[in-house]
Protein backbone atom coordinates (compact mmCIF):
# COMPACT_ATOMS: atom_id res chain seq x y z
CA UNK A 1 0.00 0.00 0.00
CA UNK A 2 1.27 3.41 -1.21
CA UNK A 3 1.28 5.61 2.11
CA UNK A 4 1.34 9.54 2.14
CA UNK A 5 5.43 8.89 3.34
CA UNK A 6 6.03 7.17 -0.37
CA UNK A 7 4.69 10.31 -1.90
CA UNK A 8 6.33 13.16 -0.19
CA UNK A 9 8.95 13.09 -2.92
CA UNK A 10 7.62 13.15 -5.96
CA UNK A 11 5.79 16.13 -8.21
CA UNK A 12 1.54 15.56 -8.32
CA UNK A 13 1.65 15.32 -11.62
CA UNK A 14 -0.33 12.04 -12.06
CA UNK A 15 -3.29 10.44 -10.40
CA UNK A 16 -1.83 7.13 -9.73
CA UNK A 17 -4.31 4.23 -9.23
CA UNK A 18 -3.36 2.39 -5.91
CA UNK A 19 -1.08 -0.35 -6.76
CA UNK A 20 2.85 -0.73 -7.45
CA UNK A 21 3.93 -2.53 -10.24
CA UNK A 22 7.15 -4.80 -9.59
CA UNK A 23 7.40 -7.08 -12.47
CA UNK A 24 6.40 -8.38 -16.19
CA UNK A 25 6.74 -10.64 -18.62
CA UNK A 26 4.84 -10.64 -21.96
CA UNK A 27 1.46 -8.90 -21.43
CA UNK A 28 1.58 -9.46 -18.21
CA UNK A 29 2.18 -7.45 -14.94
CA UNK A 30 2.77 -8.37 -11.28
CA UNK A 31 2.31 -5.90 -8.19
CA UNK A 32 4.39 -5.54 -5.08
CA UNK A 33 1.53 -8.06 -3.66
CA UNK A 34 2.43 -10.31 -6.02
CA UNK A 35 -1.59 -9.97 -7.53
CA UNK A 36 -1.45 -10.52 -11.88
CA UNK A 37 -2.56 -8.64 -14.76
CA UNK A 38 -3.28 -8.59 -18.36
CA UNK A 39 -1.49 -5.32 -19.39
CA UNK A 40 -3.49 -3.14 -22.25
CA UNK A 41 -1.99 0.11 -21.12
CA UNK A 42 1.82 -1.64 -21.87
CA UNK A 43 2.95 1.86 -20.62
CA UNK A 44 0.49 3.88 -23.36
CA UNK A 45 1.42 1.73 -26.39
CA UNK A 46 5.29 1.97 -25.29
CA UNK A 47 5.77 -1.75 -24.70
CA UNK A 48 5.87 -3.10 -28.23
CA UNK A 49 7.34 -6.52 -28.01
CA UNK A 50 5.78 -6.67 -24.42
CA UNK A 51 7.44 -6.69 -21.17
CA UNK A 52 11.00 -8.03 -20.82
CA UNK A 53 11.31 -9.27 -24.48
CA UNK A 54 13.87 -11.29 -24.19
CA UNK A 55 15.63 -10.21 -27.53
CA UNK A 56 14.85 -6.56 -26.03
CA UNK A 57 16.72 -7.96 -22.41
CA UNK A 58 19.91 -9.20 -24.01
CA UNK A 59 20.16 -6.00 -26.62
CA UNK A 60 20.41 -3.56 -23.44
CA UNK A 61 22.20 -6.44 -21.15
CA UNK A 62 25.04 -6.93 -24.06
CA UNK A 63 25.22 -3.06 -24.88
CA UNK A 64 25.53 -2.07 -21.23
CA UNK A 65 28.69 -3.74 -20.65
CA UNK A 66 30.21 -2.36 -23.70
CA UNK A 67 29.12 1.19 -24.08
CA UNK A 68 26.52 3.05 -22.39
CA UNK A 69 26.50 6.18 -23.28
CA UNK A 70 28.80 8.49 -25.56
CA UNK A 71 28.89 12.37 -26.91
CA UNK A 72 27.16 12.70 -30.40
CA UNK A 73 30.68 14.54 -30.89
CA UNK A 74 31.91 10.97 -31.95
CA UNK A 75 30.29 8.46 -34.28
CA UNK A 76 28.63 5.52 -32.49
CA UNK A 77 27.72 2.27 -34.63
CA UNK A 78 24.42 1.15 -33.19
CA UNK A 79 23.11 5.36 -34.29
CA UNK A 80 24.67 4.35 -37.51
CA UNK A 81 22.62 0.96 -38.12
CA UNK A 82 19.20 1.88 -36.30
CA UNK A 83 19.02 5.42 -38.18
CA UNK A 84 19.47 2.74 -41.37
CA UNK A 85 17.19 -0.19 -40.38
CA UNK A 86 14.30 3.20 -40.35
CA UNK A 87 15.31 5.20 -43.51
CA UNK A 88 15.26 1.64 -45.62
CA UNK A 89 12.14 0.54 -44.31
CA UNK A 90 10.30 4.10 -44.37
CA UNK A 91 10.16 7.02 -46.93
CA UNK A 92 12.84 9.04 -44.84
CA UNK A 93 16.82 9.73 -46.08
CA UNK A 94 17.74 10.90 -42.28
CA UNK A 95 17.27 10.59 -39.08
CA UNK A 96 18.04 12.29 -35.59
CA UNK A 97 17.70 10.72 -32.50
CA UNK A 98 16.17 12.15 -29.57
CA UNK A 99 14.69 10.81 -25.90
CA UNK A 100 10.98 11.23 -26.23
CA UNK A 101 7.98 12.15 -28.24
CA UNK A 102 7.60 15.60 -27.00
CA UNK A 103 11.41 16.05 -28.08
CA UNK A 104 11.01 14.50 -31.49
CA UNK A 105 7.98 16.61 -31.94
CA UNK A 106 10.14 20.09 -30.35
CA UNK A 107 12.79 19.23 -33.20
CA UNK A 108 10.10 18.44 -36.21
CA UNK A 109 8.63 21.67 -35.63
CA UNK A 110 12.44 23.42 -35.70
CA UNK A 111 13.24 21.75 -38.66
CA UNK A 112 10.26 22.58 -39.96
CA UNK A 113 10.84 26.73 -39.32
CA UNK A 114 14.56 26.04 -40.52
CA UNK A 115 13.85 25.33 -44.07
CA UNK A 116 11.24 28.06 -44.73
CA UNK A 117 13.78 30.44 -43.18
CA UNK A 118 16.45 29.32 -45.57
CA UNK A 119 13.61 29.27 -48.39
CA UNK A 120 11.42 31.83 -47.25
CA UNK A 121 13.15 34.05 -44.36
CA UNK A 122 12.00 34.66 -41.30
CA UNK A 123 8.13 35.91 -42.40
CA UNK A 124 7.32 31.91 -43.27
CA UNK A 125 7.38 30.02 -39.30
CA UNK A 126 3.92 29.12 -38.69
CA UNK A 127 2.42 25.78 -38.03
CA UNK A 128 -1.17 24.64 -38.48
CA UNK A 129 -2.01 21.18 -36.29
CA UNK A 130 -5.83 19.87 -35.56
CA UNK A 131 -8.08 20.20 -32.67
CA UNK A 132 -8.06 17.83 -30.32
CA UNK A 133 -4.58 16.69 -31.06
CA UNK A 134 -1.72 16.06 -28.86
CA UNK A 135 2.00 16.27 -29.28
CA UNK A 136 3.22 16.74 -26.00
CA UNK A 137 3.96 18.94 -23.23
CA UNK A 138 7.36 21.02 -23.48
CA UNK A 139 6.77 24.30 -24.50
CA UNK A 140 6.80 23.89 -28.56
CA UNK A 141 4.97 20.57 -28.38
CA UNK A 142 2.27 21.73 -25.90
CA UNK A 143 1.49 25.07 -28.41
CA UNK A 144 0.98 22.62 -31.12
CA UNK A 145 -1.42 20.40 -29.09
CA UNK A 146 -4.80 21.66 -30.32
CA UNK A 147 -6.46 20.85 -26.30
CA UNK A 148 -7.07 23.97 -24.28
CA UNK A 149 -7.28 21.79 -21.10
CA UNK A 150 -3.11 21.48 -21.62
CA UNK A 151 -2.65 25.08 -21.91
CA UNK A 152 -4.55 26.39 -18.88
CA UNK A 153 -2.33 27.67 -16.58
CA UNK A 154 0.89 28.00 -19.34
CA UNK A 155 0.47 31.25 -20.88
CA UNK A 156 1.44 32.84 -22.61
CA UNK A 157 2.13 30.05 -25.19
CA UNK A 158 4.14 30.29 -28.03
CA UNK A 159 2.68 32.14 -31.27
CA UNK A 160 2.87 31.11 -34.48
CA UNK A 161 0.30 28.36 -34.25
CA UNK A 162 -3.32 27.51 -35.36
CA UNK A 163 -5.71 24.53 -35.26
CA UNK A 164 -8.08 23.53 -37.38
CA UNK A 165 -10.76 21.15 -36.83
CA UNK A 166 -9.76 17.58 -37.33
CA UNK A 167 -10.94 15.97 -40.93
CA UNK A 168 -12.31 19.25 -42.24
CA UNK A 169 -10.41 19.69 -45.49
CA UNK A 170 -11.77 23.12 -46.19
CA UNK A 171 -10.92 24.69 -42.54
CA UNK A 172 -7.58 23.44 -43.79
CA UNK A 173 -7.45 25.19 -46.92
CA UNK A 174 -8.59 27.97 -45.59
CA UNK A 175 -5.79 28.16 -43.03
CA UNK A 176 -3.13 28.31 -45.36
CA UNK A 177 -1.61 31.40 -46.01
CA UNK A 178 2.23 32.67 -46.70
CA UNK A 179 3.09 32.54 -43.43
CA UNK A 180 2.44 29.21 -42.77
CA UNK A 181 5.99 26.65 -43.12
CA UNK A 182 4.19 23.15 -41.84
CA UNK A 183 0.73 21.08 -41.47
CA UNK A 184 0.95 18.65 -38.16
CA UNK A 185 -1.36 15.87 -37.77
CA UNK A 186 -1.51 12.47 -35.86
CA UNK A 187 -2.89 9.72 -38.05
CA UNK A 188 -4.98 8.69 -35.32
CA UNK A 189 -5.22 11.23 -32.68
CA UNK A 190 -3.95 9.04 -29.24
CA UNK A 191 -4.78 11.35 -26.36
CA UNK A 192 -7.68 13.06 -28.14
CA UNK A 193 -10.13 9.78 -27.98
CA UNK A 194 -8.80 7.32 -31.04
CA UNK A 195 -10.18 9.41 -33.98
CA UNK A 196 -8.55 8.64 -37.21
CA UNK A 197 -8.14 10.52 -39.94
CA UNK A 198 -9.91 10.53 -43.21
CA UNK A 199 -7.98 9.14 -46.25
CA UNK A 200 -9.63 12.69 -48.12
CA UNK A 201 -8.06 14.47 -45.23
CA UNK A 202 -4.23 13.36 -45.28
CA UNK A 203 -4.45 13.40 -49.17
CA UNK A 204 -5.61 17.06 -49.08
CA UNK A 205 -3.40 17.96 -46.25
CA UNK A 206 -0.12 16.30 -48.89
CA UNK A 207 -1.69 18.00 -51.86
CA UNK A 208 -1.85 21.30 -49.92
CA UNK A 209 1.63 21.09 -48.68
CA UNK A 210 2.80 19.94 -52.33
CA UNK A 211 1.41 23.53 -53.87
CA UNK A 212 2.37 25.75 -51.28
CA UNK A 213 6.18 24.11 -50.61
CA UNK A 214 4.80 23.48 -46.55
CA UNK A 215 6.41 20.50 -44.88
CA UNK A 216 3.94 17.92 -44.31
CA UNK A 217 4.62 16.39 -40.54
CA UNK A 218 3.20 13.45 -39.56
CA UNK A 219 3.33 13.13 -35.24
CA UNK A 220 3.91 8.56 -35.75
CA UNK A 221 4.58 9.23 -31.87
CA UNK A 222 1.82 7.14 -31.03
CA UNK A 223 0.66 5.30 -33.95
CA UNK A 224 3.99 4.02 -35.36
CA UNK A 225 6.34 1.40 -35.00
CA UNK A 226 3.52 -1.54 -35.89
CA UNK A 227 1.00 0.02 -33.41
CA UNK A 228 -1.73 0.17 -36.74
CA UNK A 229 -0.71 -2.98 -38.04
CA UNK A 230 1.48 -1.23 -40.29
CA UNK A 231 5.70 -0.26 -39.59
CA UNK A 232 4.05 3.58 -39.98
CA UNK A 233 0.84 4.72 -39.95
CA UNK A 234 1.28 6.67 -42.80
CA UNK A 235 1.15 4.01 -45.20
CA UNK A 236 -2.59 3.36 -44.60
CA UNK A 237 -2.92 6.28 -46.81
CA UNK A 238 -0.89 5.86 -49.69
CA UNK A 239 1.25 9.34 -49.39
CA UNK A 240 4.53 9.94 -47.32
CA UNK A 241 5.13 12.78 -45.17
CA UNK A 242 7.57 15.32 -45.22
CA UNK A 243 9.04 14.63 -41.77
CA UNK A 244 7.91 12.60 -39.13
CA UNK A 245 7.91 12.39 -35.43
CA UNK A 246 8.56 8.68 -33.41
CA UNK A 247 9.03 7.41 -30.08
CA UNK A 248 6.96 5.20 -27.62
CA UNK A 249 6.91 1.51 -29.21
CA UNK A 250 10.48 2.24 -30.96
CA UNK A 251 12.48 1.63 -27.59
CA UNK A 252 9.69 -1.14 -26.48
CA UNK A 253 10.37 0.48 -22.99
CA UNK A 254 13.45 1.97 -23.16
CA UNK A 255 13.49 5.98 -23.92
CA UNK A 256 13.99 6.90 -27.87
CA UNK A 257 12.48 9.25 -29.97
CA UNK A 258 13.64 10.06 -33.59
CA UNK A 259 12.75 12.50 -36.39
CA UNK A 260 12.79 10.99 -40.03
CA UNK A 261 12.92 13.43 -42.86
CA UNK A 262 13.44 13.35 -46.39
CA UNK A 263 17.16 14.46 -47.64
CA UNK A 264 15.74 17.82 -49.23
CA UNK A 265 14.23 18.38 -45.90
CA UNK A 266 17.11 16.95 -43.30
CA UNK A 267 18.45 21.24 -43.79
CA UNK A 268 19.73 20.95 -39.88
CA UNK A 269 23.30 21.88 -39.80
CA UNK A 270 26.03 21.48 -37.09
CA UNK A 271 25.17 23.65 -33.91
CA UNK A 272 21.81 23.60 -34.98
CA UNK A 273 20.01 21.03 -32.95
CA UNK A 274 21.53 18.75 -30.28
CA UNK A 275 20.70 16.19 -27.55
CA UNK A 276 23.50 15.13 -25.07
CA UNK A 277 21.73 11.88 -24.02
CA UNK A 278 19.95 11.42 -27.88
CA UNK A 279 20.57 7.96 -30.22
CA UNK A 280 23.22 6.91 -27.13
CA UNK A 281 24.53 3.31 -27.88
CA UNK A 282 22.12 1.42 -25.20
CA UNK A 283 18.80 3.31 -26.43
CA UNK A 284 19.92 2.35 -29.88
CA UNK A 285 20.71 -1.05 -29.23
CA UNK A 286 17.02 -1.21 -27.85
CA UNK A 287 15.54 0.43 -30.96
CA UNK A 288 17.57 -2.20 -33.14
CA UNK A 289 16.32 -4.81 -31.16
CA UNK A 290 12.43 -3.80 -31.85
CA UNK A 291 12.94 -2.79 -35.16
CA UNK A 292 14.20 -6.39 -36.09
CA UNK A 293 11.21 -7.94 -34.56
CA UNK A 294 8.95 -6.04 -35.65
CA UNK A 295 10.25 -6.05 -39.66
CA UNK A 296 10.25 -9.82 -39.15
CA UNK A 297 7.95 -11.62 -41.97
CA UNK A 298 4.25 -11.95 -40.82
CA UNK A 299 4.51 -9.48 -37.81
CA UNK A 300 2.81 -6.86 -39.06
CA UNK A 301 0.15 -8.79 -40.68
CA UNK A 302 -0.55 -10.72 -36.76
CA UNK A 303 -1.05 -7.21 -35.85
CA UNK A 304 -3.39 -6.46 -38.35
CA UNK A 305 -5.26 -9.76 -37.64
CA UNK A 306 -5.02 -9.68 -33.99
CA UNK A 307 -6.48 -5.87 -33.96
CA UNK A 308 -9.47 -7.13 -36.75
CA UNK A 309 -10.28 -9.54 -34.12
CA UNK A 310 -10.57 -7.73 -31.45
CA UNK A 311 -12.55 -5.10 -32.75
CA UNK A 312 -15.13 -7.82 -34.19
CA UNK A 313 -15.59 -8.80 -30.16
CA UNK A 314 -15.75 -5.06 -29.28
CA UNK A 315 -18.19 -5.07 -31.86
CA UNK A 316 -20.51 -8.00 -30.28
CA UNK A 317 -20.55 -6.44 -27.15
CA UNK A 318 -21.47 -3.10 -28.61
CA UNK A 319 -24.35 -5.29 -29.97
CA UNK A 320 -24.94 -6.57 -26.43
CA UNK A 321 -24.88 -3.53 -24.66
CA UNK A 322 -25.82 -0.23 -25.44
CA UNK A 323 -24.19 1.76 -23.67
CA UNK A 324 -21.15 0.92 -26.13
CA UNK A 325 -21.86 3.79 -28.71
CA UNK A 326 -18.69 3.31 -30.86
CA UNK A 327 -15.38 1.07 -31.31
CA UNK A 328 -12.63 2.43 -33.17
CA UNK A 329 -9.18 2.68 -34.23
CA UNK A 330 -6.79 0.59 -36.36
CA UNK A 331 -4.24 -2.36 -35.17
CA UNK A 332 -3.52 -2.94 -31.73
CA UNK A 333 -4.85 0.30 -31.50
CA UNK A 334 -8.39 0.50 -30.45
CA UNK A 335 -10.84 3.32 -28.29
CA UNK A 336 -14.06 2.09 -27.08
CA UNK A 337 -16.52 5.11 -26.54
CA UNK A 338 -18.98 5.06 -24.01
CA UNK A 339 -22.32 6.62 -23.41
CA UNK A 340 -21.43 8.10 -19.79
CA UNK A 341 -19.78 11.07 -18.98
CA UNK A 342 -17.00 9.36 -17.70
CA UNK A 343 -15.87 6.04 -17.82
CA UNK A 344 -12.49 5.88 -15.14
CA UNK A 345 -14.92 3.79 -12.83
CA UNK A 346 -15.19 0.79 -15.46
CA UNK A 347 -11.05 1.54 -15.71
CA UNK A 348 -11.04 0.98 -11.71
CA UNK A 349 -13.41 -1.96 -12.24
CA UNK A 350 -11.25 -3.61 -14.39
CA UNK A 351 -8.23 -3.05 -12.63
CA UNK A 352 -10.09 -4.52 -9.39
CA UNK A 353 -10.37 -7.96 -11.75
CA UNK A 354 -6.84 -8.11 -13.40
CA UNK A 355 -7.07 -6.22 -16.52
CA UNK A 356 -5.36 -2.65 -16.94
CA UNK A 357 -6.76 -0.24 -19.37
CA UNK A 358 -6.99 3.62 -19.37
CA UNK A 359 -9.67 6.02 -20.12
CA UNK A 360 -9.25 9.38 -22.28
CA UNK A 361 -11.48 12.08 -23.66
CA UNK A 362 -13.61 11.28 -20.48
CA UNK A 363 -15.37 8.56 -21.92
CA UNK A 364 -13.25 6.30 -24.54
CA UNK A 365 -11.66 3.67 -22.71
CA UNK A 366 -8.16 2.90 -24.66
CA UNK A 367 -6.86 -0.57 -25.88
CA UNK A 368 -3.09 -0.62 -26.78
CA UNK A 369 -1.73 -3.73 -25.49
CA UNK A 370 1.59 -5.23 -26.58
CA UNK A 371 1.48 -6.17 -30.58
CA UNK A 372 2.64 -9.88 -28.76
CA UNK A 373 -0.40 -9.99 -27.46
CA UNK A 374 -2.39 -13.27 -28.13
CA UNK A 375 -6.18 -13.66 -29.22
CA UNK A 376 -6.12 -15.87 -25.94
CA UNK A 377 -5.77 -12.89 -23.80
CA UNK A 378 -7.77 -10.63 -26.37
CA UNK A 379 -10.62 -13.16 -25.10
CA UNK A 380 -9.87 -12.59 -21.05
CA UNK A 381 -9.26 -9.09 -21.49
CA UNK A 382 -13.02 -9.49 -22.89
CA UNK A 383 -14.66 -11.18 -20.34
CA UNK A 384 -13.25 -9.07 -17.69
CA UNK A 385 -14.77 -5.81 -19.69
CA UNK A 386 -18.02 -7.59 -19.92
CA UNK A 387 -18.09 -8.70 -16.30
CA UNK A 388 -17.87 -5.24 -15.33
CA UNK A 389 -20.50 -4.20 -17.76
CA UNK A 390 -22.38 -6.09 -15.86
CA UNK A 391 -21.58 -5.51 -12.11
CA UNK A 392 -22.33 -1.88 -13.36
CA UNK A 393 -25.98 -2.89 -14.37
CA UNK A 394 -25.70 -2.28 -17.87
Amino acid sequence: MITSEDKKYLMNTYSRYPITLAEGKGTKVWDDKGNVYLDFVAGIAVNSLGHCHQALVDAIKNQSEKLIHCSNLYWNENQIELAKIIAENSFGDKVFFANSGAEANEGAIKLARKYASLKYGSKRYKVISAQNSFHGRTFGALTATGQEKYHKGFGPLLSGFKYVPFNDIDALYNAIDDEVCAIMLEVVQGEGGIHEATPEYIKAAREICDKNDILFIIDEVQTGIGRTGKLFGYEHYGITPDIMTLAKGLGGGFPIGAIVAKEDKAVFQPGDHASTFGGSPLACAAGIAVMNEITKEGFLDSVAQKGEYFKEKLENLKEKYSVIKEVRGKGLMIGCEMDMEEASNMVTKAMEKGLLINCISHNVLRFVPPLTVTEEEIDTALIILEDVLHEMGF
